[in-house]
């Protein structure tokens, strides 16, 4: 069995022709879409970055119980599972949050991993002085900015290296079986760099500041985030996603030429999605937890290309990844995990069996959907009792390590109930600084099957107890801690 991951960061579904956008080009997307199955109901679970791979890699989620951290001690990795069951796994990707602090321990369990340098705040480039800030809308580091002077032409863009080293892998192994590639790109992330090429396919005539990387928060025409501006960042990230979808096109090409193609498994998947002024907001993490973020596309290339065309409406979700690829290698794992498979739905479309998915950020409100309605049920005033559960060292960016505060009155024990590992309980005094009360103080429920864009809030009405129900009974099943009934307001 040969199976390849492809992680493109931040791939916006509705950016995606294959989900019916009309003026985005990604033809190699919508080329692989036609010998896969496209999945129409699949969503996000803990976000953003490294939470969401946390769960693709152990099968639960996370985001109740930390923030952004590095894998733990007792987590039952996927990858773990692989190398014990002789399933040979390498990693390569330009996502450089892996080996910031905030990141320990992801890539450790494959057999061979590359890391392609260069991207967003890696702190690679090692020339002490830095371009001048130029004029600008938006974001801005030194660090990004010696990076960006690396890029000359495409073939230096970190997008292009990484699609490269995983053809030289391909090609290296094309004789080989029984191997799991996990190939991660950063981009369509932000900032949403591209050679004038990419974006003179998008007839872009913005003239004003350089543009290229959203705040995270509501927009502000006095900071220039106009209306003419958010249609040329929208163009930005179009050209972004172009220039991706050209890179997968030349991998595709490689594995049609080594004739692995039709005998491969592909997935091709995200983290998250992004605003970009849906809402009135662009980023992420600031807001609630709008569809344009949540409800992600997934694709599944069959070995044999089974099943190719079709669609799949069961309700899925990243954590998913794990028990579907267990069952592909044939792999036993524990019952503890949240995810379930989609081989009987690949394979004979059966329905799923859970009736709704839980998705959100660490500390904020929790969201909730059955694929008709989506509910953000946000935390009481103070936000308390707000608790995190770790072992390792966790990280509150992918820059410096949780202030020496976290470890005031924390507890050591068995805090978890998927584990019998002594976990560190700490709480969190200082919550609302997790917490922008001004962003997240309103409860929301939205009819989506109707209302897509949520923009009739239904919330205080009689359709609300079912939604606050379903959502005390599915924190229950997956045995989320016991504080986020307190903190949600919810009677357990």
């Amino acid at each position: 069995m040969k199976v390849i991951l492809i992680l493109s960061d931040t791939l916006n579904r509705r950016f995606l022709p294959a989900y019916g956008n009309k003026w985005v080009k990604t033809p190699n997307i919508d080329r692989l879409a036609k010998k896969s199955v496209t999945f129409n109901n699949h969503w996000a679970g803990s976000m953003p970055c490294m939470p969401a791979r946390r769960d693709m890699l152990t099968g639960r989620l996370n985001f109740l119980e930390k923030p952004w951290g590095g894998m733990e001690p007792f987590d039952v990795s996927l990858t773990d599972l692989m190398r014990e069951s002789g399933i040979y796994s390498h990693m390569i990707t330009d996502h450089y949050h892996y080996f910031h602090p905030g990141g320990e321990n992801y890539h450790a369990g494959f057999n061979s991993w590359e890391l392609i340098r260069g991207q967003e705040l890696d702190c690679f480039a090692a020339n002490i002085k830095g371009e001048d800030r130029p004029e600008r809308i938006g974001r801005w580091s030194p660090v990004y900015g010696k990076n960006k002077a690396l890029y000359n032409e495409e073939k230096d863009y970190p997008t292009a290296k990484t699609f490269q080293a995983g053809i030289d892998w391909l090609d290296k192994n094309k004789d080989q079986d029984d191997y799991f590639l996990w190939l991660e790109v950063f981009d369509p992330h932000e900032p949403f760099d591209v050679p004038d090429e990419f974006l003179e396919m998008y007839d872009d005539d913005w003239d004003g500041p350089v543009y290229n990387w959203p705040r995270y928060d509501f927009l502000d025409e006095e900071k220039g985030e106009t209306k003419e501006a958010v249609n040329h960042l929208r163009k930005r990230y179009a050209a972004s996603l172009t220039m991706m979808d050209k890179q997968l096109g030349k991998l595709l090409d490689k594995l049609e030429e080594n004739n692995n193609l039709d005998d491969t498994m592909i997935i091709l998947t995200t983290d998250h999605g992004f605003m970009l002024g849906e809402h009135n907001c662009t980023g992420k993490n600031e807001f609630h937890v709008w569809n344009e973020q949540a409800h992600l596309p997934l694709f599944v290339k069959m070995p044999g290309n089974i099943h190719a065309g079709e669609t799949r409406n069961q309700l899925t979700q990243n954590i998913d990844l794990f028990p579907t690829l267990c069952d592909y290698y044939n792999i036993s794992y524990l019952n503890s995990i949240n995810g379930e498979s989609w081989k009987p739905i690949l394979e004979n479309n059966e329905p799923a069996k859970r009736n709704a998915a839980l998705y959100g950020y660490y500390a904020k409100a929790v969201n909730i959907t059955d694929g008709k309605f989506t509910y953000f049920r946000s935390p009481k005033e103070d936000n308390q009792p707000l608790n995190a559960y770790f072992l390792s060292t966790i990280g509150n960016s992918h820059h410096k390590l949780m202030a020496k505060k976290i470890y005031e009155n924390a507890s050591l024990g068995n805090h978890l109930p998927y584990t019998d590992y002594p976990v560190i309980k700490a709480p969190f005094q200082d919550a609302k600084l997790w917490y922008n009360c001004g962003h997240f103080d309103q409860t929301m429920l939205f009819d989506i099957e109707n209302d897509y864009e949520q923009k009739n809030n239904l919330a205080n009405t009689e359709t609300e107890k079912k939604y606050k129900e379903l959502l005390i009974s599915t924190m229950k099943k997956l045995e989320v801690p016991e504080e986020n009934f307190e903190r949600l307001e919810l009677d357990k």
